[in-house]
């Protein structure tokens, strides 16, 4: 496993990318690159650390990592490294960064345990750290909070940096796209970089909304167990449409206006 090395797989420069990869890889790079931005954007980053991955379609033993060093805003589709679920580099356009080894134990978990996840997102906010830490976790007092149930959770037992670690995250996440790491931060996946985003933003207006509620001291409006259920109901993607992918094309287009270096 090379996971930390920043020559394996050969570095090759940000400009040959593009030329080396496949049209399913490239797109694939570029929705990455989006997903890293626009956390950035919301501000869901966390210094050069936390990570994203996609996984390249056709070559489901393959996924994309940021480039350990680089901050969210800078990530590009070049930027990228492509690894394999066993931790071999296999494209580094960086002659001098590898990836971060607790971000490949925690994504390859996942994608190796969840052939239906195209894309893995992790975060440490304030806000997701503060709910994480809560004995009840994540409360269902709003809407907000509604949209992400089911929650899986997954207890802390020190920095992802031992492999035997991959299992209890496999297991804990189960078929859930929503995941708070008790005491560390908050996890999404998705069927698309787009599914996996939206469902990150709404976790984490969900921890910012508890947080300021439990803030202000009053008591909490506890809804009706069956209002809920019925709301949990109507928010799953088999019920209603899959959530992120109407959003979308709109995300692209924010950062096209921001800063259209991400594309290159």
């Amino acid at each position: 496993m090379s996971v930390w090395q920043g020559s394996e797989g050969g570095a090759i420069g940000l400009s040959e990318v593009r030329r080396r990869v496949s049209e399913e890889e490239w797109q694939a790079r570029l929705d990455a690159a989006a997903c890293y931005r626009l956390i950035a954007h919301f501000g869901m980053s966390d210094l050069v650390y936390n990570h994203i991955t996609v996984r390249i379609p056709g070559a489901e033993e393959r996924i994309l990592i940021n480039p350990f060093g680089w901050l969210y805003e800078e990530i590009t589709a070049s930027s990228l490294i492509t690894i394999d679920l066993d931790g071999n580099v296999l494209l580094n356009p960086h002659a001098d960064l590898g990836i971060n080894a607790a971000g490949y134990v925690i994504h390859s978990a996942i994608h190796r345990a969840r052939l239906d996840v195209a894309c893995v997102i992790h975060t440490h906010t304030t806000a997701g750290i503060a709910v994480s830490a809560m004995k009840e976790g994540l409360l269902p007092i709003s809407q907000t909070a509604l949209r992400c149930f089911p929650v899986a959770y997954h207890d802390y037992k020190g920095p992802a940096l031992s492999l035997d670690e991959r299992d209890r995250l496999a297991a804990d996440l189960g078929a859930a796209s929503v995941m708070i790491l008790r005491n560390h931060g908050l996890l999404t996946v998705g069927a698309s970089a787009a599914e996996a985003f939206n469902a990150m933003y709404w976790l984490e207006m969900a921890c910012r909304a508890q947080v300021a509620a439990m803030a202000g001291g009053a008591a909490l409006n506890r809804l009706p167990e069956e209002v809920i259920a019925r709301t949990i109901h109507l928010y799953q993607p088999g019920t209603r449409r899959r959530f992120g992918l109407l959003e979308w094309p709109a995300m692209l287009r924010l950062l096209d206006r921001l800063d259209p270096s991400w594309r290159s």
